[in-house]
C-alpha cells in the first residue's frame, strides 16, 4: 500500500510539473515578416494572456498539457494555433485585414484601405508607434516618415501644428476619425488644438494619398487622414501613463477597458492632462482629454457603439498672424525661440495671443445585419466647439500699433504690459521711442480704449459651432465577388463669429462703436469674460449674455450627400467604381453691419450643387508584384468665405465652383523581408477662389475676385521596407513633388460701391512653385533590437525644394521674382524602447526619445516672399525682412506606461 501511495503520488507531481509548463514563440507581420510588437497572446477559454515584445516573441506559462493559442492583433485576422506540448511553439503569422481594422470602430461607415486591393496610395501608423514615438510632439509630426506629407509646429503653440498632403493644406486634405469629418465646414480647417489628446486614444491612423477611397463627397484633393480611435471591445485590463520632457513637459492618463461582458457590454475610457511651460517663450499651455466608449451587442444582428471625445485645451501662442510675426532679423537678435507677442504683466506670463477651445465629437453608431449579405451602418453625431483666439484691439495716432516696438523692452524684445497697463490708467509713462505720453480721460474721468483711439487692450475673437450629422452606409455582397454600397450623409453647421474683451490692460472701460444697432458700447470691468477654462468647460452655456465688440455674425452651411460604389475582387483584380452628389447651403446672418429692422441683416440660402466620381483597379500580378491606378474628378463647392465676400453679406456675384482631376498608378514589391511600393500622381485643382485688395495708379481702391487660379500638383512617391536580420531593420521613404501653379489669372476690380476701377486685373502665377510645404522629403529610420525587449530607432529626415507661403496680390505684375526658396534642412532623431514583463498581462513600457539630436537650427516656414536686394543683410541667403518661424531645436521626452 506504501508502494503504491509513493508511486500515485510520483504520477501526480509529474503531472503538475507539466502541465505548469511554459510556451515560447512569435509573432510575424505576414506582409512584411517582420515582428509584431504588441500582439496579444491568450490561452483560449481562459483569461490568461500575454503580448509580445518589441522581438515579437511571447513567453506564456500554461496549466494544461494541450489546449490553444488565441493571438490577435488590431488590423490583423485574429489566429487560433493548437498546442500539445510545452516548449517553443515557432513562428505565428498574422494577416493584415483593414476589415478587422474596421472592427475597431464597428462601422461600415470607416473606410480603410486593404493593402494588395484598394487601389489607392496609402500608408498607416499603428497604435504602437504613435505611443513609442509621438511624446512631446503634434499628432501630425508622426506622419512626417511617409511620403509627400509636410508637418511643422507652425508658431510652436500647444496642438498650434499643421500638416500638408502632396502640398496641400488641411482645408483640402480630408480628416476623419472613425469615419465622421472633422473639417470646419466653413473654412475647412483642422485646428490640431481642438485634437490634443487624439494621439492616447488612436488605434491607427492611415494617410490615403490622393482622392482615397471615401465613399463620402468630401473634398480630398490631396488626400484622406483616417484617425481611429479606442476600442470598446479589447480585452478587460487598462493601462497609467507617465511622461515628461523639456520645459516642463509633464503628461499623464489613465486608461481601463472592461472587456466584452456575457451580456455584450464593454466600455472603454481614458482620462488625462497635459501641460508644460513650451519650447517657445511664453507659450504655457494646459490641456485635458478624455475618452467614453461604450459598446453593446444584443445578438449577431446588431451592435450599438456610443463614443465620447474632447480634449480642452488653453495655450498661450507664437501666432501665425501677419503682423504679429517676429522677422528673421528678429530671431538672428534675440534667438529661435523668441515670440513676439510675449511677455509678462503683474509677474505672469502674459501675451497679445492665447488659444483656447473645447470641441467634444460624440458619436452613435448602429450596425445592422439586415442579411447574410447586407449591412446597414449608421453613425449619428454631434460637435459643440466653444472657443477662440486672443488678440490686440487698439490703435490711435499716438499710441501705434500693437507691433510697434516703441513698447518693446529693447534688450529682450518682449513686450512690456505692464508699461502699457499704466498708460491705459491714466499715468504719464515713457515709452521705448524716449517719448512721454499720457492718456486722457473722458468727461467723466474714466479711462477709456477705444479700436480707433488711443490705448491697447486684448480681445478675444470667438469662433464656436453647432455641428449635427448622420451618415448612412448600406453594404451588398451580391456574390463572393461583387458588391455594391450605398448611402447618405447629412449635416447642418452653425458657425458662431464674434469678439468679447478678454483683458482691459488698466484701463476703466473700452468703447466699441462698430455695432450698428449700439453704436457708443461701453465695455466694462464687469462685462470682460477671461480666456481660461470656465469660459470653455460648459459648451451649453448661452453666450447672450456676453458683451460682444469689433463684429458679431453666424455661419450657416447645410450639407445633403447621396454616394453609391460598386466593387469587384477575385483575389487577383480588384477594382472599384464610386460616385457622389452634394448639395451645399450657404446662409449669413450679421448682427454688427444691418440694423435689427433690415431684412438684408440676414441673407436667403445659396445651394450649390458639387459632386464626384472615381474609380480605380488594382492587380495582383503574383504573390510578390501588383500594380494598381486610380481616376477622378471632384466638381467642389468653395469655402464660405468665397460665397459671401468682404465680411459682409456681399453675395459672390462670380460664384465657380472648382474643379480636381486626379490621376494615380502605382507599384508594390513584397518578397518577405524586402517590401516596397512606388507611386505616380498628378493632381489639377482649377478655379480656385481669391480676393485681392486693389489700388489703382490713380489711387481708386477696391476688390478683385479672382476665381480662375489653377495648381498642377505632380510627383513620385517611394517607401520601402527591408528587415537585414533578426537584429537590424531599415524603412525609407523618398518623394519628389513638382507643385507649381498652371497659367495666370483673371478679374476685374470694383470699389465699394460696385462700380469697376480696373477691368484687367491679372495674377502673373503661371510657373510659380506652390509655397508651403517641401517639395522633396526623404526619410531613412534603421531600427536595431540588439537585446530581447529593447528596439533602438535612428531617424534622418530632409526637407528640401521648400518656397515660402505666398500671397497671391503680391503677383499683380509681370515683373516678380516667383517663389522664394527657403534653405535645405536635415533632423536626426533617436529613440528607445524597453519592454518589462512583470507578469501576466501586466508590463511595463519605457519609451525615450530625442527629436533634432544635433540641435540643428533651420527655417520650418516662411509668412513672407520677399527677396533680397543689393546689400540688404541675409541668412543663409535669405532676406532678414522675411518673416519666419524656425523649427524646434533639441528636445526630449520620456514616458513610462503600464500595463494591467
Amino acid at each position: 500500500m506504501k508502494k503504491m501511495y509513493f508511486a500515485l503520488a510520483a504520477f501526480l507531481m509529474t503531472v503538475t510539473a507539466f502541465s505548469q509548463g511554459t510556451i515560447t514563440g512569435t509573432v510575424l507581420d505576414g506582409d512584411t515578416n517582420s515582428p509584431l510588437p504588441g500582439a496579444t497572446v491568450m490561452v483560449k477559454g481562459t483569461s490568461n494572456g500575454t503580448s509580445t515584445d518589441f522581438d515579437g516573441n511571447f513567453t506564456i506559462n500554461v496549466n494544461a498539457a494541450n489546449g490553444t493559442l488565441v493571438v490577435s492583433y488590431i488590423g490583423f485576422d485574429s489566429k487560433q494555433v493548437a498546442f500539445t506540448a510545452t516548449g517553443s511553439i515557432g513562428s505565428i503569422v498574422l494577416v493584415p485585414n483593414a476589415e478587422e481594422l474596421e472592427g475597431v470602430v464597428v462601422t461600415g461607415i470607416l473606410d480603410i484601405a486593404k493593402d494588395r486591393e484598394t487601389p489607392v496610395a496609402v500608408s498607416t501608423i499603428r497604435a504602437a508607434e504613435i505611443q513609442e514615438k509621438l511624446g512631446s510632439q503634434e499628432l501630425p509630426e508622426i506622419l512626417k516618415s511617409t511620403p509627400s506629407i509636410y508637418a511643422t509646429k507652425t508658431g510652436g503653440g500647444f496642438g498650434d501644428g499643421r500638416v500638408n498632403v502632396r502640398g496641400f493644406d488641411s482645408r483640402n486634405t480630408a480628416v476623419m476619425v472613425n469615419g465622421i469629418p472633422v473639417n470646419d465646414m466653413e473654412n475647412g480647417a483642422v485646428y490640431w488644438s481642438n485634437w490634443a489628446g487624439l494621439g492616447d486614444v488612436t488605434t491607427a491612423m492611415q494617410v490615403q494619398r490622393g482622392l482615397g477611397s471615401s465613399k463620402l463627397a468630401i473634398s480630398s484633393v490631396g488626400g484622406t487622414i483616417n484617425v481611429i480611435t479606442k476600442s470598446t471591445d479589447k480585452e478587460e485590463g487598462g493601462t497609467v501613463t507617465l511622461g515628461g520632457g523639456n520645459d516642463g513637459y509633464l503628461k499623464t492618463n489613465v486608461a481601463y477597458n472592461t472587456g466584452l461582458s456575457e451580456k455584450g457590454f464593454a466600455a472603454s475610457i481614458l482620462l488625462g492632462r497635459t501641460s508644460g511651460d513650451g519650447y517657445v517663450q511664453g507659450t504655457q499651455f494646459e490641456g485635458y482629454n478624455y475618452f467614453i466608449g461604450l459598446g453593446y451587442e444584443p445578438n449577431e444582428k446588431h451592435n450599438f457603439q456610443f463614443v465620447l471625445t474632447g480634449a480642452p485645451q488653453v495655450h498661450n501662442q507664437r501666432t501665425s498672424s501677419f503682423f504679429n510675426v517676429a522677422t528673421l532679423a528678429d530671431h538672428l537678435e534675440y534667438g529661435a525661440r523668441y515670440n513676439y507677442n510675449g511677455g509678462m504683466l503683474n509677474g505672469e506670463e502674459f501675451g497679445w495671443r492665447r488659444n483656447f477651445y473645447h470641441k467634444p465629437i460624440t458619436s452613435l453608431t448602429w450596425e445592422f445585419k439586415a442579411s447574410e449579405k447586407s449591412t446597414l451602418s449608421t453613425s449619428a453625431y454631434a460637435s459643440f466647439g466653444r472657443g477662440g483666439g486672443t488678440g490686440d484691439i487698439g490703435v490711435g495716432p499716438s499710441f501705434g500699433f500693437a507691433s510697434s516696438s516703441r513698447y518693446r523692452i529693447p534688450e529682450t524684445g518682449q513686450v512690456d504690459y505692464d508699461l502699457i497697463s499704466r498708460f491705459n490708467s491714466g499715468e504719464a509713462v515713457t515709452f521705448y521711442d524716449g517719448r512721454d505720453y499720457q492718456l486722457s480721460p473722458n468727461a467723466d474721468g474714466e479711462y477709456v480704449t477705444t479700436s480707433f483711439g488711443d490705448g491697447l487692450a486684448r480681445r478675444a475673437s470667438i469662433n464656436s459651432h453647432n455641428w449635427f450629422g448622420i451618415i448612412a452606409n448600406l453594404n451588398t455582397q451580391i456574390n463572393e465577388k461583387w458588391s455594391y454600397d450605398l448611402g447618405l450623409d447629412l449635416r447642418s453647421y452653425k458657425g458662431i463669429h464674434y469678439r468679447r474683451m478678454d483683458n482691459l490692460l488698466g484701463a476703466d472701460a473700452y468703447l466699441d462703436t462698430d455695432d450698428i444697432n449700439n453704436p457708443n458700447h461701453i465695455i466694462r470691468p464687469d462685462d470682460v469674460v477671461e480666456s481660461d477654462f470656465s469660459s470653455i468647460v460648459n459648451v451649453f452655456k448661452s453666450i447672450d449674455d456676453e458683451e460682444k465688440i469689433d463684429y458679431y455674425n453666424d455661419g450657416l452651411v447645410r450639407w445633403y450627400g447621396a454616394f453609391g460604389q460598386v466593387e469587384y475582387t477575385d483575389g487577383i483584380v480588384s477594382a472599384f467604381v464610386q460616385g457622389g452628389l452634394s448639395q451645399q447651403g450657404f446662409k449669413r446672418i450679421d448682427y454688427f453691419n444691418y440694423l435689427d429692422s433690415d431684412p438684408l441683416q440676414e441673407t436667403d440660402w445659396e445651394n450649390i450643387l458639387g459632386g464626384n466620381i472615381k474609380g480605380g483597379a488594382n492587380f495582383n500580378i503574383n504573390e510578390a508584384n501588383n500594380v494598381f491606378f486610380n481616376a477622378g474628378y471632384y466638381s467642389k463647392q468653395p469655402l464660405f468665405d468665397a460665397v459671401y465676400i468682404n465680411f459682409v453679406n456681399e453675395l459672390n456675384p462670380d460664384l465657380t465652383n472648382e474643379k480636381v482631376l486626379g490621376l494615380e498608378m502605382g507599384y508594390g514589391l513584397n518578397l518577405g523581408d524586402f517590401r516596397a511600393k512606388i507611386n505616380l500622381y498628378r493632381t489639377t485643382w482649377k478655379d480656385r477662389f481669391v480676393n485681392i485688395s486693389v489700388e489703382t495708379p490713380t489711387g481708386d481702391e477696391g476688390t478683385a475676385n479672382i476665381n480662375g487660379v489653377e495648381q498642377i500638383h505632380q510627383g513620385v512617391e517611394i517607401e520601402a521596407d527591408y528587415r537585414a536580420s533578426d537584429v537590424v531593420q531599415f524603412r525609407g521613404m523618398i518623394s519628389l513633388g513638382d507643385w507649381e501653379y498652371g497659367g495666370n489669372a483673371f478679374g476685374q476690380a470694383l470699389d465699394d460701391d460696385r462700380n469697376v476701377i480696373d477691368p484687367d486685373v491679372t495674377l502673373f502665377l503661371d510657373g510659380v512653385k506652390v509655397g508651403d510645404a517641401a517639395q522633396f522629403t526623404t526619410n531613412l529610420e534603421m531600427i536595431i533590437r540588439p537585446i530581447k525587449d529593447l528596439k533602438i530607432s535612428t531617424n534622418l529626415y530632409n526637407a528640401s525644394r521648400l518656397y515660402a507661403f505666398l500671397n497671391a496680390e503680391d503677383f499683380d505684375s509681370a515683373d516678380n521674382d516667383g517663389s522664394l526658396r527657403l534653405p535645405s534642412y536635415t533632423l536626426f532623431d533617436l529613440g528607445a524602447y524597453y519592454t518589462i514583463g512583470l507578469g501576466g498581462n501586466n508590463k511595463l513600457n519605457i519609451a525615450a526619445n530625442v527629436n533634432n539630436l544635433f540641435n540643428t537650427e533651420y527655417i520650418a516656414e516662411s509668412l513672407t516672399n520677399t527677396f533680397a536686394e543689393g546689400n540688404d543683410p541675409t541668412y543663409n541667403g535669405i532676406s532678414t525682412d522675411n518673416k519666419v518661424f524656425f523649427g524646434f531645436g533639441r528636445t526630449f521626452n520620456v514616458s513610462a506606461r503600464y500595463s494591467f
